[in-house]
Formats: C-alpha cells, structure tokens, sequence
C-alpha cells in the first residue's frame, strides 16, 4: 500500500470526525465515563484490528485512550489507516 500524499491525507482527514495528524500518523482521543467503559471500547478496537490484520498504537490512562495509526510498511499514512479511523468511530 502507497503512502498517501500531503493533499490526500488533508482530504481523507475531512472524512473521519475527530481524527488529527500526528507526524506520519493520525490520532484520536476519546474520554469515558469509567475505566471499564474505556476497556470495553479498546476490545472491540482489538477486535477490529485483528480482523483488518491492521493494528494501532493505542494508549489507556484510566478511561481516557487514544489511538494512532500508521502504515510502517509504507512509511506512514495509507487509505488502510483512514479505513481502520472509520471503523473505529463507527464503533466509539
């Protein structure tokens, strides 16, 4: 998979509520009311990430966790990053 060019990642970024560039990743935060709501939602993000064979960076304080996506084989952001950033607000 091709990483995508400055202009791509600033239109597919338009597409995916909330999501923000980070050097050669995007990110997202979300903030839950509980600890165990912020695992339930990392579950179904580990879910997600297995099925795609596509898996983030993720990190847990309490029941805040964000989320970062990059395409290492490709040196940094793909479609395939964006995809996952979808699926995964679908499922917040």
């Amino acid at each position: 998979m091709r990483k995508l060019t400055e202009s791509q990642v600033t239109n597919e970024l338009r597409k995916v509520r909330g999501w923000r560039r980070v050097g050669e990743a995007i990110e997202r935060t979300w903030r839950f009311k509980t600890f165990m709501d912020a695992v339930a939602f990392m579950n179904r993000v580990f879910a997600l990430a297995e099925e795609a064979n596509h898996h983030p960076n993720l990190e847990n304080v309490w029941a805040t966790v964000t989320i970062r996506y990059t395409t290492h084989d490709a040196g940094g952001i793909t479609k395939k990053d964006f995809e996952m950033a979808a699926r995964i607000n679908k499922t917040a």
